[in-house]
């Protein structure tokens, strides 16, 4: 089974989740985009749909969902979002596409939050994949320095604005085996909005689209 058709699995094993009359938050990435496909059977069925970025928000709007603010809305019910990495922890590194800050929000105004990422995201220990950092422009130099102090090599994604308006650094060389811990301090550099670690927040959910099917990990 290659990539696509695992996506496309994992998207559909997560649709099977929604019920009747809750608040849906929608992550961004392109397996989130598979799961966008499997939503239109609830097109006038869920009481709000809140996105995470503008590129999904106009993705629901395409698929004929209207698209609500999480200050209209208020707490979800459940939130649906890939990642970059994720371990048997539950923790996550997210915002390869650059959605981070409002993705982390609204996992955090989610009763639930199911993660959907097929089996090449699973990882041992954290840090693999670069670790996204949304900073303020002017910060960029100064948290830049603070990651060469953690060991991390520093690369400013060039060409891209988050839509908050701000930049990414991505860290490279790093290996987080306390992801709680790294997120805590890498959170206190003065600049740095929001960093892609999901640890104090975990998953509740996380699905896994492997060879042999979809297999479902639930948090204790």
């Amino acid at each position: 089974m290659d990539q696509g058709d695992k996506k496309r699995q994992v998207a559909k094993a997560a649709a099977a989740l929604i019920e009747p009359g809750i608040r849906l938050g929608v992550g961004t990435g392109s397996t989130v985009n598979h799961f966008i496909e499997e939503l239109g059977p609830w097109r006038g069925r869920i009481e709000a749909v809140v996105a995470s970025s503008r590129e999904t928000e106009r993705r629901l709007r395409t698929a004929g969902f209207e698209v609500a603010d999480l200050a209209d809305t208020g707490d979800l019910d459940l939130y649906v979002d890939g990642a970059d990495e994720a371990n048997k922890h539950f923790h996550l590194i997210k915002g390869g596409g650059g959605a981070l800050t409002r993705e982390k929000i609204l996992a955090a105004a989610s009763r639930r939050f199911v993660c959907i990422i097929d089996d090449s995201k699973w990882v041992a220990v954290l840090g693999r994949f670069p670790l996204p950092l949304e900073v303020i422009p002017m910060a960029q130099s100064y948290v830049s320095r603070q990651m060469v102090r953690s060991r991390g090599l520093p690369v400013l994604r060039k060409g891209f604005v988050t839509d908050n308006g701000n930049a990414i650094i991505d860290v490279h060389n790093l290996s987080i085996t306390n992801p709680p811990d790294v997120e805590a301090r890498f959170n206190q550099i003065a600049g740095v909005v929001t960093v892609g670690i999901f640890a104090q927040r975990p998953a509740d959910v996380i699905l896994v689209a492997e060879d042999g099917g979809v297999k479902r990990l639930d948090r204790r």
